[in-house]
């Protein structure tokens, strides 16, 4: 039985993110993807891999390619827009009852 965990990751695409820990730390990104089944997210600019790639169809010319690779969520954090610092996200029901994310720290609605 290959049962897969999905995990609750409460960044979404377009989030601009800021590395807490590891090579990149300091810098920040766009989050382009999402990938839940195994707890990362893909953010613009941060990650980049060499690929040596064969000539195929798909690639005629081969050679070097530089990929962005998924990062763990745990290592990056929602950038605040009026501190520019990484913040942790929090969930609260506004006046309607719809679910918004939250400043864990100031309460302050984000987006």
């Amino acid at each position: 039985m290959n049962t897969t965990k999905i995990f609750k990751i409460r960044l979404k695409k377009g989030d601009t993110v800021v590395v807490r820990s590891g090579k990149y730390k300091g810098k920040s990104g766009v989050i382009t993807a999402v990938h839940p089944q195994e707890n990362k997210v893909t953010v613009e600019g941060i990650n980049i891999v060499k690929k040596h790639m064969k000539p195929t169809q798909a690639h005629p010319q081969g050679g070097i390619v530089e990929l962005t690779k998924p990062i763990w969520v745990s290592k990056v954090g929602l950038m605040d827009a009026t501190s520019k610092k990484p913040v942790r996200v929090a969930y609260k029901l506004d006046k309607e009852g719809n679910k918004v994310r939250v400043n864990a720290k100031t309460k302050k609605e984000i987006k």
